[in-house]
C-alpha cells in the first residue's frame, strides 16, 4: 500500500526498502513543490563554482616557505612536485585549475549515464565528498608542502566532484520544468558562474584569519572551505526530488511546447546513438568555439585593460607621463573592478540568456551569441584606439554574459534535439568541449600574445590580432549552429527502449501518480530554501559591485 513520507517523497511497499540514496527514494509526492529543486541545484553549483575563484590562492601558495634558499630559484615541475624546502612558482600551482577543468569533462563524460540511473541524491552526495574532500586533501598537501598531493586532491579528486556536481541537476531540472527548460538550467548554472563571487571573498577572509599568527593561511582555508562545501552540497543533494514518469505542470501539455518549433523533438535519443550523430558534434563545436573565445577575454581582461588604457583610467591621457605609485595602484584597482564585473555578468548572463531562449528558441539564442559576439570582438580594438574605456568595459561585459549564457543554454538545446530521457548523460559527454577549450584556448592566446611581444608590437596593440582571431572562431561557431537540424526519427529510441531505460531508473511503474505528484504549496520551506542560497549570492553580488565601483 502506497504512502507519503514526511518530506513529500513517494513511498510504496516495494520502494520502502530502497536505500536512502536510491533514485526511487526521491520520487516526489503530492506535497512537494517543484520550485524547491532549483535551490538544491544552486547549493551545489555555488560551491563548485569556486573553481573560478581559485586564483586567490596562487600567489599565497607560491610564498608558503619564508626565506627559501637561493638554490630554489627556477626549479622545474618535477622537482616542485616533492620539494619541502623550495617555494612553488605561480605557474606550478595554476596547473591545479587545468587539472580540475580537465577532470570535469572526463568525469562528466564517463559517469553521465550512471548518474541518470543513480539519481541526483546519490550523485550529488558523491560530488560533495569529491569536491569538498578534494579541497581538504589539497589543504593537507599545502600543509605538508607536497605539490603532488595538491594536484591529486584539489585537482583530480576535486575535478571529479566538479564533473558530477555540474551535471547532477541538469536532467532533473529539465524534467521538472518542461515548460521553462532554459530558465530552469539557467538558475543552476548561474550558481556556477556566481560561485567565485561568494567563495573568493570567503577565501580571502579565511586566509586573513588563519594567517594572523604567521604563514599564509592557505592550508586551513582550503580545509575549512572543503568541509563547508561538503555540508552545503550534501544538503542540496539530499533535498533533490525527481518527478514521476509522465508528470507535467498543471495546465501544461507537451504538444504546446513543440507546436511552433520544429527543433524540439517529441522522441528520445539514446546516449550511445546521440554522440554519433552530426548534431552532437555540431553542438560540441558550438560550445567549444564559444568557450574558447570567452576564455580569451577572461584570461586577458585585467592586463588588457591596463596595457591598452594605462594612465587614462585615472585621468592621465599622456602615455609618456610616468605614473606615481598611488596612480599605479588606482589602475590596478580599476582592472580588479573589471574582474568583479566579469564575475557578475558571467553569472547573471546565464539566467538571462537561458530564460530568453525559452522565448526565442535555442538556435536563435546562439545566433545572438555569435553575431553580437563577432561585433563586440571586432569593436574592442577600436574602443582601445579611440580611448573609449567605458565602451570597452561594456563590450567585455556583454561578451562575458554570452560566455556564461552559452553554458546555461546548451542543456536545454540538447533536450530539444535529443529528448529528455538521457539529456544528463549526453550533456556529460558534451562537456568535453569545455575541457578542450579550457586546455587549448589559454595556450593559443598566450602563444599569440608572446609572439607579438617578441616581434616588437606595442603592448597597447598586442591584443588586436588576438581579438580578431577570436571573432573568426565565433564565425565558425555561427556556421556550426546554422547547420544544426532536428535528429531523424530513425535515431529515436523505440517505446520498448524508453521503457527499459525508465526501468533502470525505477520509475517505470509510477505513472499513475503523475497527476497528483508535486502539487504542494511553496510555503515557508520554499522561502527558507531560497534565502539559504539567495543571501550568500546577494552578498557576493554586493562585493562584486563594490569592486566594480573602482572603474567609475
Amino acid at each position: 500500500m502506497d504512502g507519503i513520507t514526511e518530506d513529500g517523497a513517494l513511498a510504496s511497499g516495494g520502494r520502502r526498502s530502497a536505500g536512502f540514496f536510491a533514485r526511487e527514494s526521491t520520487i516526489a509526492g503530492p506535497s512537494f513543490n517543484r520550485w524547491l529543486v532549483p535551490t538544491a541545484a544552486l547549493a551545489i553549483h555555488l560551491c563548485i563554482g569556486m573553481a573560478y575563484g581559485f586564483s586567490v590562492f596562487w600567489l599565497p601558495m607560491s610564498n608558503e616557505i619564508a626565506n627559501a634558499p637561493a638554490s630554489c630559484a627556477n626549479i622545474g615541475l618535477m622537482q616542485a612536485l616533492t620539494t619541502t624546502t623550495c617555494n612553488w612558482s605561480v605557474a606550478h600551482v595554476t596547473y591545479v585549475f587545468g587539472i580540475f577543468i580537465a577532470m570535469l569533462g572526463v568525469s562528466a563524460a564517463i559517469w553521465g549515464a550512471w548518474l541518470e540511473h543513480a539519481g541526483p541524491r546519490k550523485a550529488g552526495c558523491i560530488a560533495a565528498l569529491c569536491w569538498g574532500g578534494g579541497m581538504v586533501v589539497g589543504g593537507i598537501g599545502v600543509m605538508v608542502h607536497q605539490l603532488w598531493l595538491v594536484y591529486l586532491g584539489a585537482g583530480v579528486l576535486g575535478g571529479i566532484g566538479q564533473g558530477l556536481g555540474y551535471i547532477t541537476p541538469v536532467s532533473t531540472l529539465i524534467k521538472w520544468f518542461p515548460d521553462r527548460r532554459g530558465m530552469a538550467t539557467g538558475f543552476a548554472i548561474m550558481g556556477y558562474g556566481g560561485g567565485a563571487m561568494v567563495g573568493a571573498p570567503l577565501a580571502v577572509l579565511l586566509m586573513s584569519h588563519f594567517s594572523a599568527d604567521g604563514g599564509t593561511g592557505v592550508a586551513m582555508t582550503l580545509i575549512t572551505m572543503g568541509i563547508i562545501y561538503t555540508i552545503v552540497m550534501a544538503s542540496g543533494a539530499i533535498g533533490f526530488r525527481v518527478p514521476p514518469n509522465g508528470w507535467h505542470p498543471a495546465g501544461w501539455k507537451p504538444s504546446d511546447d513543440g507546436k511552433s518549433n520544429a527543433m524540439i523533438t517529441k522522441g528520445h535519443v539514446h546516449l550511445n546513438t546521440a554522440w554519433k550523430t552530426k548534431q552532437f558534434w555540431l553542438i560540441w563545436g558550438v560550445l567549444f568555439l564559444n568557450v574558447t573565445a570567452g576564455i580569451a577575454v577572461i584570461s586577458m581582461a585585467s592586463p588588457m585593460l591596463q596595457d591598452v588604457f594605462g594612465g587614462a583610467l585615472v585621468g592621465i591621457q599622456d602615455s609618456s607621463v610616468a605614473l606615481t605609485d598611488a596612480q599605479k595602484a588606482a589602475v590596478v584597482a580599476a582592472a580588479a573592478g573589471l574582474v568583479g564585473l566579469i564575475s557578475l555578468f558571467n553569472s547573471v548572463g546565464r539566467l538571462f540568456w537561458a530564460s530568453l531562449s525559452d522565448k526565442i528558441g535555442r538556435k536563435n539564442t546562439y545566433y545572438c551569441f555569435f553575431v553580437i559576439g563577432i561585433a563586440m570582438y571586432c569593436l574592442l580594438p577600436t574602443w582601445g584606439h579611440l580611448g573609449m574605456a567605458g565602451m570597452f568595459v561594456i563590450s567585455i561585459c556583454v561578451i562575458l554574459s554570452m560566455y556564461g549564457g552559452g553554458f546555461a543554454t546548451v542543456p536545454a538545446y540538447l533536450a530539444d534535439i535529443f529528448g529528455t530521457q538521457m539529456v544528463g548523460a549526453i550533456h556529460g559527454r558534451l562537456l568535453t568541449a569545455w575541457t578542450a577549450a579550457g586546455l587549448v584556448g589559454p595556450l593559443i592566446i598566450a602563444a599569440l600574445r608572446e609572439a607579438q611581444l617578441k616581434a616588437g608590437v606595442e603592448p597597447a596593440l598586442v591584443y588586436d590580432r588576438t581579438l580578431y582571431i577570436m571573432a573568426g572562431l565565433l564565425f565558425l561557431g555561427l556556421i556550426c549552429n546554422m547547420l544544426i537540424r532536428p535528429v531523424k526519427e530513425e535515431h529515436h529510441m523505440t517505446d520498448e527502449e524508453v521503457e527499459y531505460e525508465r526501468s533502470l531508473q525505477h520509475d517505470d511503474s509510477i505513472a499513475a501518480n503523475a497527476e497528483t505528484a508535486a502539487r504542494g504549496k511553496f510555503g515557508v520551506t520554499g522561502v527558507l530554501c531560497w534565502m539559504g542560497v539567495g543571501i550568500p549570492f546577494l552578498i557576493g553580488l554586493y562585493i562584486a559591485l563594490a569592486k566594480a565601483a573602482a572603474l567609475f
